[in-house]
């Protein structure tokens, strides 16, 4: 998938979430628990390899973040300190200027006015900023405006929580949250959409702990397979394992009773594990 417009309702998503962080400070401990949190919810996590600023290549970067629906910014002691970080940082504002690109801001033991007054850890960095000969004057100042916008946006401070888990839970919960409200039925130009997934809420009863089994019937081509990806996608955060399995009937052309084609079985498999 590429981006081609500047209209969100345009864009073809390669990811739903680009994590922006200093893989110093967190990549092995808070990133790392977010991000597994992430993807077992089915929630498709551009995340950077070490290889890639090892390559020096930012392009790559700033691509995945344009093709990004929504992108997570991790405030730590250092963040600052990053220029990788910072330019990441500029093109995700210009992002969410130019195709309501969705910022969350999180601030991992970092006080959110740190990063606004360029105060602490972040006022230092920014002294060796403007003294290095490879940052020019106009870049370093739109870092710090950068800088001093985020935390005007809704967030989330870690000092406000006992421990990681439960903010990571509730962070991905609402990340789920945006990305369903961002693939509406007229985004998505699913007209009529919101009734029939309603329906289907009354017919499963997501909130009783049971077993439930419903059928979708009519002619092929009237968007039977269209309602049920979407009631996938609105519910299968609330499971620990889920598959979703298309065009099954094609895929059995002799069915045998307990015998289910390999890469049925692999697919199913796959998904749950």
């Amino acid at each position: 998938m590429a981006s081609s417009s500047s209209s969100s309702s345009a864009i073809d998503w390669k990811y739903d979430v680009f994590l922006n962080f200093r893989g110093e400070d967190t990549r092995k401990t808070f990133i790392g628990h977010l991000y597994k949190a992430l993807v077992h919810n089915s929630i498709n996590t551009f995340i950077d390899a070490q290889e890639l600023r090892k390559g020096n290549d930012l392009s790559q970067l700033l691509k995945a973040i344009s093709g990004s629906r929504l992108s997570i910014v991790v405030f730590s002691q250092n963040y600052a300190s990053s220029r990788w970080c910072l330019k990441e940082l500029v093109h995700i504002l210009h992002c969410m200027d130019t195709h309501e690109h969705i910022v969350v801001p999180i601030f991992y033991g970092v006080d959110p006015s740190h990063v606004r007054k360029l105060e602490g850890s972040f006022a230092e960095a920014f002294s060796k900023h403007e003294h290095d000969s490879n940052a020019g004057m106009e870049e370093v100042q739109g870092w710090s405006s950068a800088l001093r916008r985020v935390p005007n946006l809704s967030g989330w401070d870690s000092r406000n929580y006992e421990d990681d888990a439960k903010l990571i839970e509730l962070i991905v919960e609402d990340i789920f949250k945006k990305l369903i409200n961002i693939s509406t039925s007229e985004k998505n130009g699913l007209v009529g959409m919101d009734s029939r997934l309603q329906k289907m809420d009354s017919l499963l009863c997501p909130e009783v702990n049971d077993v439930r089994f419903v059928g979708i019937w009519g002619m092929g081509g009237i968007g039977k397979t269209t309602i049920a990806r979407a009631m996938y996608d609105r519910s299968n955060h609330h499971f620990e394992g889920c598959c979703f399995l298309e065009n099954v009937k094609e895929r059995f052309p002799t069915f045998d009773a307990g015998e289910a084609p390999l890469d049925v079985q692999a697919e199913l498999l796959s998904s749950i594990k």
